[in-house]
Order: C-alpha cells, then sequence, then structure tokens
C-alpha cells in the first residue's frame, strides 16, 4: 500500500512541478499514515482510505505551495532554502486547521516558513503538536485557542473549508501582519461570500487550482485589508 501511495505522490508532485527531497516525501507518507490511526479514536477527518487522503488532502494541500510562494514573493520550492539553512522569517497562520490541512503541508513542503496550525478542537491541536515532534518539524507548531484570541503578526492567513470568506477575515484580523494577505482555499469561485466581504477587506485575486486525481472545482481568493489614501 505506501509503495503504490509514495508512486501516486510522486507522479501527482510531478504534475505540480513541485521537486521536493525524498526526506520530504517520506514525511508526507508518514503524515498520511499518522492522520490514518489517529482519525480510528479520534475523527480528524471524514475520508478514511489512504489513497482518499492522499488526493483530497495532500495533493489539494500540495496545489497551493507554488501559489503562495509566488504572492510572498519567495523562490519555488525547487530551490528554496534547504531546511536548517533558514530562519523560517515567514510567517503563515493556518485557521481551522483540524488534522493539520494545509498546514502540516505546507511545513514539509516549505522548511522556509513558519507555521501555526490554530484550531478551536484541542484535540486537533494535540495531533498537529504531535506530528511536529514525530516528523521532526521545528517551525511548525499547534495551538489550541479561537482564531480571535490571536494577537500574531503573521504574513499569511490560510484557511480551508473553515468559514465565509467574511468571517475568516473578521476573525483573524487582528493577527494579521500591516502588509500581510488572507489565502483562502475554496471549491468552486465563491462570488456571494466575495460580495458579502466588509468594505475595508479587499479581493485582489482569484486563482483556479487544479489538483492531480481530483475531479472538482478548486480555487484560492487572495484577500488583503483596504489600504487607507494618504492625504
Amino acid at each position: 500500500m505506501m509503495d503504490s501511495l509514495e508512486a501516486a505522490l510522486r507522479e501527482g508532485l510531478a504534475v505540480l512541478g513541485l521537486a521536493l527531497p525524498d526526506a520530504a516525501v517520506r514525511q508526507l507518507l508518514d503524515y498520511v499514515a499518522a492522520l490514518e490511526r489517529w482519525n480510528r479514536v479520534y475523527n480528524l477527518t471524514a475520508v478514511r482510505a489512504p489513497a482518499e487522503m492522499l488526493t483530497h488532502h495532500l495533493l489539494d494541500s500540495l496545489a497551493v505551495v507554488a501559489p503562495l510562494r509566488r504572492h510572498l514573493g519567495l523562490p519555488p520550492v525547487s530551490v528554496q532554502v534547504p531546511e536548517g539553512g533558514s530562519t523560517a522569517a515567514v510567517r503563515v497562520l493556518d485557521v481551522g486547521s483540524g488534522g493539520g490541512l494545509p498546514g502540516v503541508v505546507l511545513a514539509i513542503a516549505c522548511p522556509d516558513l513558519q507555521v501555526t496550525c490554530v484550531d478551536a478542537v484541542a484535540k486537533k491541536a494535540a495531533f498537529v503538536g504531535q506530528v511536529a515532534a514525530s516528523l521532526r518539524l521545528p517551525h511548525l507548531r499547534g495551538v489550541h485557542a479561537r482564531v480571535e484570541s490571536l494577537a500574531g503578526p503573521f504574513d499569511l492567513i490560510c484557511s480551508r473549508a473553515f468559514a465565509s470568506l467574511a468571517d475568516f477575515a473578521t476573525w483573524s484580523r487582528a493577527a494579521l501582519a500591516p502588509h500581510g494577505v488572507w489565502m483562502a482555499m475554496k471549491g468552486r469561485v465563491p462570488h456571494d461570500e466575495i460580495a458579502a466581504l466588509p468594505a475595508d477587506v479587499e479581493v485582489f485575486h482569484v486563482e483556479l487550482l487544479t489538483v492531480p486525481g481530483l475531479q472538482a472545482e478548486r480555487c484560492l481568493v487572495w484577500m488583503r485589508p483596504v489600504r487607507a489614501e494618504s492625504p
């Protein structure tokens, strides 16, 4: 089973144009194994089969790596600074992370990011903490809290199937750095949610995604606070 998962993962990475080192591929597979193991007791995700976890969780999260790095002005993942050679100065907050999606995947694929996964459910935050320790991801941490209580500042705040765009931006705004951005992972382009955003939040880009092996619509909605005009 693990050999077939590895082959499917490597094929998906090739389609996405992500040249991850073998150690990162192993960490991703170990993460799927941990997610499956914990899921039997703690119900971290409704997806149960490892092959489905690979497509619906890992590859779905990996599909945002290149856009995220591009918007943060970071080099492509294939030429990033190796782990141990970076101070991980870019801070990312994954809101309503659940079992660590996309936060854990981002921490594995991008060791030059400092990733915090926050969830209001203690067992989910504990799982992320366990993954960080067992997979030796020093730039990943899980936090049990409501996002409204976090102060930041974070350069990028992301979410995956967390809440409406308006609630996501409102609840996490205090944690956003002055020049930070929000990245919301969505299915179809949420036109109604975009229209319902408060006047001081703007969508500056909507990016369609293709997830290998997943026959479903996916997009990223990029948002930022409306900057006050200088007098």
